[in-house]
């Protein structure tokens, strides 16, 4: 029988009116977490559309903590196998 597994991502946002940051954080079931950041800048002649600029950035984290993922993951292969994997990058 398989046991369910979660993971609990979080989403933060900072705004101006021309900037949005967004920190994304993973809490793993072993009690490690990952973080990364993406940002995103409304240009001047652009209307003022927050939702797009949230949803830019926090693409952009979501992207970055994919990676972190990976990276971790083959850094914990490499470490209990003794040798070097080769992550494919999507």
């Amino acid at each position: 029988m398989h046991t369910p597994v979660g993971w609990h991502i979080e989403l933060e946002f900072e705004e101006d009116d021309r900037h949005t940051r967004a920190a994304a954080l993973v809490r793993l079931p072993d009690g490690s977490e990952v973080t990364a950041h993406g940002s995103a800048s409304r240009h001047d002649t652009d209307s003022s559309q927050p939702r797009v600029g949230e949803e830019i950035a926090g693409a952009r984290a979501l992207n970055e903590l994919a990676m972190e993922l990976l990276t971790k993951a083959h850094d914990e292969i490499d470490s209990a196998s003794g040798r070097i994997s080769h992550p494919i990058h999507v």
